[in-house]
């Protein structure tokens, strides 16, 4: 851990700790999306979530996959090699027109009345429509020329306004490519440009799943190496078109019909009706490649055989479960990971942090290293929250659960080698319930060569001991992690990081 990490995470210390949630400052963020049928899975999921961050711009945009064409017949070629020899020349790509987030959100205004007494930080619908912007949709890639939603975004970044802004990129990043562009364009020949420059770059986050056009690679990487890139390749997968193939089988049963449909699809109002699932009947404009609906084609698919309301996709949910505060820390330091799953910084290149092997986490179910596991070890909370959010759309606030809070009284602990340390959490829960508290070793996020032990009783308590063996700068992560009695039962977390000396 950097040197400067360290000095930030003494200065966090408190005598007790609050979650995200109780505090005035929310993260802000833009969504680009390409209109996939994941990204509308993902897109109800982030309506739900819509309370734990500020929503600043809903932009639609293109991508290897799904793009409009210029409406004047011309043939376009992917970059990509893949979409280059699936596709050959197209005019246009499976596109899904630039209504749809309007209607989720005429659903979503539907359930607003009842989410907003469950929590008041809710937007109101008529400000989530002032969002929508469409910005460079006519090819994969395409960043010639400016569109109302990359001015909205190039607004936003020069904004004096200096708190970060997580930009989620759910598609291609031309669109952002393109206010970047017209940013540069505009102020690199003044004596303003190093000041402008410095302004973007410490404001703007990506968080980016997969490359999904060439405009990173070619434009933003080597013209604005200062923006920071959060870069998920490997472990959306869990919650990707092929989960059936990385979800161990003892956790399936959160993304099987059963579950999908009772817990959120049916009966949990218009919004969630509207979700996509295997033979749903459902079939999305624009795509000819959805045929997931269809309940004659669910057997010995590519990804494998379903069953009627099977989870299908939500790929690009990380990039908001990441601003999701559960208790973990994860915001500013991605490498601590939480429920939108685990990066590190790149050893190359310092703005950019990334997935991959290096933080391949062992899989007990497999018994092997697993890439994606950073994000699939939160897959049972992760669906058990969403269906209690599902829950809030039409339960009353006596009806329905809400998350605990967990609490510690030191987030930061210095011991030395071979000190005991116990280790005390307690909660509240708004609904009175019970909360079952366990603590955990985190052992792929903390340093050391050394293992540390942990023993724990049913009273939120853990006895630790630092082997004799650490050394100095070593570090210790120790979840405590809380589970109500609740229906759904739902889980927060408190992280403590014990730090030799």
């Amino acid at each position: 851990m950097a040197k400067h990490s360290l000095l930030l995470l003494l200065l966090m210390t408190s005598t007790i700790v609050m979650s995200q949630s109780t505090l005035s400052v929310q993260p802000r963020t833009i969504v680009t999306t390409d209109g996939e049928i994941d990204d509308v899975d993902s897109f109800i999921r982030m309506l739900l979530y819509a309370n734990e961050y500020k929503l600043e711009g809903l932009i639609y945009s293109a991508s290897m996959w799904h793009y409009k064409g210029d409406d004047h017949g011309t043939p376009f070629m992917s970059e990509i090699e893949m979409t280059k020899k699936l596709y050959g020349q197209k005019t246009s790509l499976r596109w899904p027109g630039t209504q749809w987030m309007q209607g989720l959100i005429d659903a979503y205004e539907q359930v607003y009345p009842n989410l907003s007494t469950h929590d008041r930080g809710f937007p109101t619908a008529g400000y989530l429509r002032s969002l929508i912007k469409v910005g460079n949709i006519d090819f994969e890639g395409e960043m010639d020329r400016d569109t109302e939603g990359s001015d909205f975004i190039k607004a936003i970044l020069l904004a004096n306004d200096p708190s970060p802004v997580y930009i989620q990129v759910w598609g291609g990043t031309n669109t952002v490519a393109r206010a970047l562009k017209s940013i540069e364009a505009e102020y690199q020949d003044s004596n303003q440009w190093k000041t402008i420059y410095q302004k973007v770059c410490q404001k703007t986050i990506l968080f980016t799943i997969l490359d999904q056009d060439a405009t990173y690679k070619k434009y933003i990487a080597p013209h604005w190496a200062g923006i920071k890139v959060m870069y998920n390749a490997h472990q959306f997968a869990c919650l990707a078109y092929p989960w059936k193939r990385q979800v161990p089988q003892e956790m399936q049963t959160y993304l099987e019909g059963k579950f999908m449909s009772e817990q959120i699809i049916q009966g949990h109002g218009p919004l969630t009706k509207m979700y996509y699932s295997y033979g749903d009947g459902q079939k999305q404009a624009g795509d000819d490649e959805h045929i997931h609906g269809d309940p004659t084609k669910l057997k010995n698919t590519y990804w494998g055989s379903f069953e009627k309301y099977d989870f299908i996709s939500e790929g690009d949910s990380p990039a908001f479960l990441h601003m999701v505060d559960v208790g973990l820390d994860n915001l500013d330091h991605p490498e601590y990971g939480g429920w939108g799953g685990r990066l590190i910084q790149s050893r190359v290149d310092t703005s950019r942090w990334e997935d991959g092997d290096l933080v391949a986490e062992l899989n007990p179910y497999t018994q092997k290293p697993d890439p994606a596991y950073p994000q699939t070890r939160w897959l049972p909370a992760l669906q058990q929250d969403f269906a209690s959010r599902a829950d809030w759309c039409v339960k009353k606030y006596s009806e329905a659960n809400h998350p605990p809070q967990i609490m510690v009284h030191k987030k930061i602990i210095s011991a030395s080698p071979g000190k005991k340390l116990k280790l005390q959490a307690s909660y509240s829960d708004p609904d009175k319930n019970k909360v079952q508290i366990k603590w955990w070793n985190y052992k792929e996020v903390g340093h050391s060569e050394s293992v540390a032990t942990l023993q724990q009783n049913n009273a939120g308590k853990a006895l630790i001991k630092i082997p004799v063996t650490a050394v100095k700068g070593d570090t210790f992560h120790f979840i405590a992690e809380g589970t109500d009695d609740g229906v759904p039962a739902l889980t927060r977390y408190q992280r403590v990081i014990v730090m030799v000396q």
